[in-house]
């Protein structure tokens, strides 16, 4: 419990420091507030190693396109990936719910690194164009797209199917996806404590050629996940 409260402490701390300190970066170029966003990425794998005694193990970095255009898929199962596949990926853009935009300061940082929001469950001017906005990002610089096809936190036991927006992405990318299965939720649960002496597997997995149909991708990828979440735990 102590254990706890002094990483909960320290990690929104770091966090609420970094994006104070990094408020001059909004008027300045995009590649100083990225930076920033890998900073707490790393910070977060310091606060869990040095106050939780968590490790933290990546498989299959080899499975990264090294020039190919991608976009990632990754489980969602806590606040750990958020930060934490920064330190991963190069300059990832984000497909996140439009309420955390909102947030002072951490919300203006989110729109300077060209995170892309959708106001779920509406339909909106917005929203109609949302997968163009994804594919003008994605085609006018070399940054993957990261996108948590649960939609939202799951713990980790739920395996309920994936919402169709990652195969609508798919298919209007037509770019390789990389999935990536992780068990933040064993150390890190949306409800419910912290765990200490534990280990984060994320888990890159092969990647998924672009061209399949829609539904066959949809089945594979949420198949592929799952088996792998469960070879991890």
């Amino acid at each position: 419990m102590i254990r706890s409260l002094i990483f909960n402490f320290f990690f929104y701390f770091g966090t609420v420091f970094v994006c104070i300190a990094f408020l001059p970066a909004l008027i300045l170029p995009q590649k100083i507030t990225l930076f920033g966003g890998k900073l707490l990425g790393h910070w977060i794998k310091f606060c869990l190693y040095f106050f939780l005694s968590v490790k933290i193990k990546v498989k299959g970095i080899e499975n990264i396109p090294k020039s190919s255009p991608y976009f990632i898929a990754s489980l969602h199962q806590s606040l750990f990936e958020t930060f934490f596949l920064q330190a991963i990926f190069k300059n990832p853009v984000f497909i996140l719910k439009k309420e955390l935009l909102k947030i002072p300061i951490f919300g203006w940082h989110l729109k300077k690194i060209g995170s892309i929001s959708i106001d779920r469950d509406r339909v909106t001017k917005e929203n109609l164009g949302f997968y163009d906005k994804i594919l003008s990002t994605t085609t006018n610089s070399s940054r993957p797209v990261i996108i948590f096809p649960q939609a939202s936190r799951t713990p980790i036991n739920d395996k309920t199917p994936f919402k169709k927006g990652v195969s609508k992405i798919y298919e209007k990318l037509n770019f390789i996806c990389v999935p990536v299965a992780l068990n933040s939720g064993d150390v890190w649960p949306k409800s419910g404590k912290l765990k200490s002496n534990k280990t984060i597997t994320i888990s890159i997995l092969n990647q998924i050629p672009a061209g399949l149909k829609v539904d066959d991708f949809q089945k594979k990828i949420e198949l592929d996940l799952y088996e792998e979440l469960e070879n991890i735990r």
